[in-house]
């Protein structure tokens, strides 16, 4: 005897087509198309970027107005004589100084926060939990209130360290410690215990762990930090203002505010910020590139890279 199956209800085989079209008909979206955001993004980058897309154009005038173009020409980069920021010699050391300052600062900070985030993150107990407090702290603290006590501390407590090139190292280092020390914990976190557990468990001493499996996993995070402190040094003006003591050791940033603010404003200025703006750029860009290329083994967007350049990730 052999066992016939027994038809569906016609109700339920016509349910069954109905609930297969419903379950593969996409959702839409509610919010409908995005105009009233779409249309603010733009806004905020028309308000943001013409601004600086005009001081830029005007750098390249070849006369002394800011408001009428007078024809292109390199005049205040390098051709005039007298004004342009390669002759002058307050705006050329100007851009030594600030480069002078961006090499410094990141070739000890970012050792050092580095170091930090390896011992924090090994150490246990309150006096570690103490110090990374201290990290997260110095983002709280308002940069002019820790320019006004780097000041005081090398022109009274340690006046042995006068103002000038050693002060704002000193300073800026002291300031910008944190970033590759909350950065490159943040990638310890992410990684574990398991990679040097077995390192160890093949052999390898501490020295051969750190150098040959935690350094070049902790790749990413140094270089992005690096990245970061870099660029943030170079448009820096708070701390280098209040550190510096002669026109010498002056960036950047104090040149075009003093400048500006004392009405001797011009071209030159425009160029001298111009080359600041180019520099940021071509660090972000070797930044962006370097950690696509440190992280090519590993699953990313190139959204994910940004953000991590920007500090957002470790």
């Amino acid at each position: 005897m052999t066992a016939t199956s027994v038809p569906a209800p016609a109700s339920q085989a016509a349910a069954q087509p109905r609930a297969l079209s419903r379950r593969w008909i996409p959702r839409r979206n509610p919010w409908g198309h995005p105009w009233i955001l779409e249309g603010f993004t733009w806004l905020y980058l028309i308000w943001s970027l013409v601004p600086i897309a005009l001081a830029v154009l005007f750098s390249f005038n070849n006369g002394k107005s800011q408001s009428v173009w007078q024809g292109f020409s390199w005049r205040w980069y390098f051709t005039d004589p007298v004004n342009s920021v390669l002759h002058n010699p307050q705006l050329h050391a100007a851009v030594l100084q600030t480069l002078r300052l961006s090499v410094y600062t990141t070739l000890i900070a970012v050792p050092l926060g580095v170091a930090f985030a390896l011992g924090i993150n090994r150490w246990r107990g309150p006096i570690p939990s103490t110090f990374n407090f201290m990290m997260i702290l110095s983002f709280v603290v308002p940069e002019l209130i820790f320019g006004v006590a780097m000041f005081f501390v090398f022109t009274i407590l340690y006046s042995k360290v006068q103002l000038g090139t050693l002060a704002e190292t000193l300073g800026l280092v002291t300031w910008n410690v944190s970033w590759p020390a909350i950065i490159v914990q943040a990638r310890l976190v992410t990684l574990g215990r398991q990679y040097e557990e077995a390192a160890a468990d093949l052999g390898a001493n501490q020295l051969q762990t750190i150098r040959r499996v935690l350094l070049p996993l902790l790749g990413p995070a140094i270089f992005a930090s690096a990245v970061l402190v870099f660029s943030g040094v170079i448009d820096d003006f708070v701390i280098v203002d209040l550190l510096s003591s002669n026109s010498g050791n002056t960036p950047i940033s104090v040149i075009i505010y003093s400048q500006q603010h004392g009405g001797n404003g011009g071209p030159a200025l425009n160029a001298l910020g111009t080359i600041a703006l180019v520099m940021s750029f071509i660090i972000a860009i070797l930044g962006y590139i370097g950690y696509r290329w440190a992280t090519r083994g590993e699953r990313g967007s190139r959204l994910e890279a940004l953000t991590s350049i920007a500090g957002s990730e470790g």
